[in-house]
């Protein structure tokens, strides 16, 4: 998941690119085990929760509709 948001609005594009930085350090370091999955799991997570919060609070709600089915999709029910 995860990747570069450029949307123009240069909070919301900050904080989600802040938000990117963090989730690769911490796919990066997981274990190819169950385990890991889970914690690559949560990342993506996270990264996701964030950015809608962005979209919400920078963005006019504009792009959230990707983060909700992304958040759906890891069984989280979209938020």
């Amino acid at each position: 998941m995860g990747g570069k948001i450029q949307s123009g609005n240069l909070a919301h594009d900050n904080a989600c690119s802040i938000a990117e930085d963090i989730r690769q350090a911490a796919v990066a370091a997981v274990a190819q085990s169950a385990a890991g999955q889970k914690a690559s799991d949560a990342a993506e997570i996270t990264w996701a929760r964030t950015c809608l919060a962005s979209c919400r609070a920078n963005n006019g709600g504009q792009g959230q509709e990707a983060f909700i089915s992304l958040l759906k999709s890891l069984g989280t029910g979209g938020s």
